[in-house]
């Protein structure tokens, strides 16, 4: 299989991940634990297009865990707050930000709905979250866009533009609050007008299916948690 162009997860692979990585970057794990359930976003990213991405990420949370473990220690004063605030914050919340990013960016509208109808997964369920998938994208853009106006009007953000933060309000933070009113409605009329709603069983022309992949990936999420559950009703300290 060739990883660079085939490599697809099911919806339901990338929810589950995500959700299990969530709990166990949250909780003092043994590095060894961590440091496979890190390398899951870094795989999923490095063979779907994002290399860049998932190299800046799989440096960044080496540095954060080289600073936790070798430098805080023996750091004192303002450095050390400096330090701890990079190293937890990074070591902690970049697993979770960058699995999330590759699971808005690599799932279509059309195969998570797919994915979760073949679940039997209720429609009050199916619908808000399909929204918010094409709704952070759809934000992302518009402020990728206003930032561009304002730039073309000589009010950037910038050092000096914070200087000023009644004209950053203005012209930047209220454009982007209308505009993000605004596309939230517009999903939620374009989802109901394709009948998302609609009670009647739905036909799909994608086909949405567990593939090796899926199931490598998942049981290594699962042997992680395993084991860390394990330990944890044992209660062995594997901080």
């Amino acid at each position: 299989m060739g990883l660079g162009l085939n490599f697809t997860l099911d919806p339901k692979t990338k929810i589950i991940i995500l959700a299990i990585l969530s709990f166990m970057v949250f909780n003092d794990v043994s590095l060894y634990i961590s440091g496979i359930l890190v390398l899951i976003p870094f795989i999923c990213l490095f063979f779907s297009n994002h290399k860049k991405s998932a190299i800046i990420y799989i440096i960044a949370y080496i540095a954060a865990k080289y600073v936790q473990i070798y430098i805080l220690p023996t750091a004192t004063g303002l450095l050390a707050i400096i330090l701890i605030t990079f190293s937890y914050t990074a070591s902690r919340m970049l697993p979770i930000i960058m699995m999330g990013y590759y699971t808005i960016t690599t799932t279509k509208v059309s195969e998570f709905i797919a994915s979760m109808e073949k679940s039997n997964i209720p429609k009050d369920i199916i619908i808000p979250v399909s929204v918010v998938f094409r709704y952070i994208p759809s934000v992302f853009e518009e402020i990728k866009l206003i930032t561009n106006a304002m730039k073309m009007r000589g009010f950037g953000l910038n050092i000096k533009s914070l200087k000023n933060p009644l004209k950053l309000i203005e012209f930047y933070m209220i454009p982007i609050l209308i505009s993000a009113v605004k596309t939230a409605d517009e999903l939620s009329a374009a989802s109901l007008t394709r009948g998302l709603s609609n009670p009647e069983k739905r036909t799909h022309l994608l086909e949405v299916k567990f593939t090796r992949m899926d199931y490598v990936l998942l049981a290594l999420t699962i042997i992680g948690f395993g084991i860390y559950a394990f330990n944890f009703l044992r209660g062995v300290a594997i901080a």
